[in-house]
């Protein structure tokens, strides 16, 4: 395999990732609408009677969906990196970009 076909499987990896984050984030955001239905209707000042239970409670509801943006957030600096080093016109290291795709996907060994 060339390494034009090298980077375009990842390339294509990467595009199909992205679209697979995106079919999680349009789930998570039905998903966010329905709970933010049932939160409306059902949790009011008389479900919860002080301000401290009330944040505490939203916190715990919210908390699985801010950990899927963090780790979201992540995979995507990663694509990033990756997709950086295989479409950087100098390639100024001698594997021709490899070191630094590795390094997005956490091959490296490197202090970095």
């Amino acid at each position: 395999m060339t390494r034009e076909e090298a980077y375009y499987n990842t390339l294509n990896a990467i595009a199909k990732m992205q679209w697979n984050m995106a079919m999680i984030l349009e789930a998570k955001a039905f998903e966010a609408e329905k709970v933010r239905n049932w939160l409306c209707m059902h949790v009011t000042t008389d479900s919860i009677p002080d301000h401290a239970s009330n944040l505490s409670t939203s916190l715990k509801i919210h908390e699985q969906n801010v950990e899927l943006i963090e780790s979201l957030t992540k995979l995507c600096q990663g694509m990033n990196r990756s997709m950086k080093t295989i479409l950087s016109p100098g390639g100024d290291d001698e594997d021709g970009g490899m070191s630094g795709l590795l390094d997005g996907f956490g091959g490296s060994d490197s202090d970095g």
